[in-house]
């Protein structure tokens, strides 16, 4: 079954609608004309009997009173229009004429066998003659010896009313369709913002952050585009977090992935039983770490959905770095670089998200020790002041030009000419951990005139 339309309802609702509120309208009308043509039409006959009363007493039909009643002849307007007169109503409508003693001295001929009525008073009473019945008003004239009788036939006065109810019902009959079309035209064009806002989705490319935007939206619709550009946001968003969950583990993972493949390698081409378990043991340690990775990059995810930031806790910054450290050293003794720790008596603490800080240190070390030549030297230091707790990390590396420091934290950035992946990804995640803990991160040179210094201030209040 073909689901109905919203304009399709709307049309018909309307409609129904107009229907329902018209049609009572319709018959109230109708009762009401009906009853205002029977007061008019007795209104007529009344102001006929007093018509009639006049005229005899200016005309003195007394002197008639001995004679035989005066039958005025009526035709039917059958008879005139074959006749080729103007056909008339005049067989309808009729009065009589009687004096005291109830003889007729006068009137038509239609109305000469209608039953006597009483002549005590004035009057109205409805005589059935044949097939017809007769509305009639008794005028009995206290200023002469006369009863005055006028009477009109029902079907009379229906014909008028009905012909009223076609004329009045027959245009609203027939302009109903005409009203529907109207209503139709008036619903698709009241409509048309939906329209608008249905071209604008089709059209929206995917992944695209723009917001829908509808020039004059009606007030009703603005609710549901503010709303619906919410619900596209939070999807992009949550779009934006997968990608950079994939790409994060793909950054992440691929250090202890090396290390336990170098271990295995070097435990494969050795048949000296101390290298093969001491290569065997750096590969279990590697499974260690990469694990322990794995736990770290689902707590990092969290930093997207900014659910992070529920569980801040005191975190100790001297031991983030030592575990950084213990992590790095094979990374660190391969290379041939060496690392130097300079740290502040006693404990580091800020309030923090533990898997954001170590994330954010060992991607500050892993930048440093894939730019730094073998021999080259790396320090790191974690320091405390009142208002801030940082950590620095100094090497003697090729540098970034101060120019372009501004976009290294940039997803997939990569400098020219820089060998492996450039300080695209892991400097993203610094910065989202950064922005976690609400610190700020500079890049300056190295005070040993070559090289970098990335400097991490913490603010030691909880964020």
């Amino acid at each position: 079954m073909k689901p109905n339309s919203l304009r399709g309802r709307l049309r018909w609702m309307i409609i129904a609608l107009l229907v329902l509120f018209l049609l009572p309208l319709a018959f109230y009308s109708f009762y009401r004309t009906s009853d205002e043509m029977a007061v008019l039409s007795d209104a007529r006959l009344a102001e006929a009997a007093h018509t009639v009363a006049a005229l005899i007493r200016q005309s003195g039909l007394q002197t008639f009173a001995n004679r035989d009643g005066i039958i005025v002849p009526v035709q039917k307007k059958s008879v005139l229009a074959a006749q080729g007169e103007v056909a008339t109503h005049e067989s309808e409508v009729g009065f009589q004429v009687f004096d005291r003693q109830g003889k007729l001295v006068l009137g038509t001929l239609n109305l000469m066998t209608l039953p006597a009525t009483p002549d005590d008073r004035s009057a109205y009473h409805d005589l059935k003659k044949q097939h017809h019945v007769w509305r009639v008003f008794n005028y009995v004239d206290p200023n002469s010896q006369y009863v005055i009788r006028t009477g009109d036939r029902y079907d009379s006065r229906e014909n008028i009313v009905h012909t009223l109810w076609i004329d009045h019902g027959l245009p609203f009959l027939l302009g109903l369709p005409v009203l529907a079309l109207l209503v139709g035209w008036a619903v698709g064009r009241g409509l048309r913002p939906l329209a608008s806002l249905t071209t604008a989705l089709s059209e929206r490319e995917p992944g695209s952050r723009e917001r829908i935007a509808l020039p004059d939206a009606p007030r009703e619709l603005r609710p549901v585009l503010n709303a619906l550009n919410e619900q596209l946001a939070r999807q992009e968003d949550a779009l934006e977090r997968e990608r950079r969950f994939s790409a994060d583990v793909a950054h992440e993972l691929r250090t202890p992935l090396a290390s336990i493949q170098l271990n295995l390698e070097s435990a494969m081409e050795t048949v000296d039983p101390d290298e093969v378990h001491d290569s065997l043991a750096g590969a279990h340690n590697s499974v260690a770490i990469l694990s322990r990775r794995v736990e770290q990059l689902l707590a990092l995810a969290k930093l997207e959905a900014g659910a992070a930031s529920a569980q801040f806790e005191p975190v100790n910054l001297v031991e983030v770095a030592d575990d950084v450290v213990k992590e790095l050293a094979p990374v660190i003794q391969r290379r041939g670089v060496e690392l130097g720790f300079a740290q502040q008596d006693g404990l580091v603490l800020v309030q923090g998200y533990a898997p954001a800080l170590v994330a954010l240190l060992r991607n500050l070390l892993e930048n440093s020790l894939r730019y730094v030549p073998a021999g080259g030297h790396i320090q790191l230091a974690v320091a405390q002041s009142r208002q801030e707790a940082t950590l620095e990390v100094i090497d003697n590396g090729p540098g970034i030009p101060a120019e372009r420091r501004r976009d290294v934290f940039a997803r997939f950035h990569r400098e020219n000419g820089s060998r492996g992946e450039g300080y695209g990804l892991g400097l993203s995640i610094v910065a989202r951990a950064a922005s976690l803990h609400r610190a700020s991160i500079e890049l300056l040179d190295s005070p040993q005139g070559r090289g970098l210094r990335v400097r991490v201030s913490i603010p030691l209040l909880s964020p």
